[in-house]
């Protein structure tokens, strides 16, 4: 299974200033039940967001065309895919999930209600509903102001290149 793990919020915001432009609990309890014991695929800037620091439990590499210190790096997200092997997650930014989507079989999504008017604010790639099906959408038991919502591809996914 190689998926995409996000928080979206209205207007399909991402982030603002190189953070997320809220905190859940709830859904940061999610990302980390979800990812952990696979391998999480980001960029360079995703990277920094987080504090130029591995996320324990978890096989940690980043997209970067500059090598990056301190972390698995890959020029590409295909070089960084096939690497990853599977279970794989992709957990941003905007870049990389538009380059990684044609390679991903799950969008594993929380929908946050937050609304971010900055036209600085990054956006997560809009989905072409004709190749994703929903086979789960369910407010979040511990905090119901979240949905969580789970897609599957419609057919087959790309495979990254095995010359990469």
């Amino acid at each position: 299974m190689r998926g995409a793990i996000v928080a979206i919020g209205e207007g399909g915001v991402i982030g603002l200033g190189g953070t997320l432009p809220w905190h859940y609990s709830d859904d940061l309890r999610r990302f980390k039940r979800v990812t952990m014991g696979a391998a999480i695929v980001m960029g360079r800037k995703t990277w920094e967001s987080i504090g130029k620091k591995t996320l324990p439990g978890r096989r940690n590499i980043v997209v970067s065309r500059r090598g990056v210190e301190g972390v698995e790096c890959h020029h590409s997200i295909e070089s960084a895919l096939a690497a990853a092997g599977e279970p794989c997650w992709v957990i941003g930014g905007a870049e990389i999930y538009a380059a990684a989507l044609p390679y991903c079989d799950v969008l594993d999504l929380t929908l946050v209600p937050d609304r971010v008017e900055d036209p600085a604010a990054v956006r997560f790639p809009e989905i072409d509903e004709s190749e994703w099906r929903t086979v789960e959408d369910a407010a979040s038991e511990a905090d119901p102001r979240l949905r969580h919502v789970v897609m599957e591809r419609i057919g087959k996914r790309r495979e990254p290149g095995a010359n990469v």
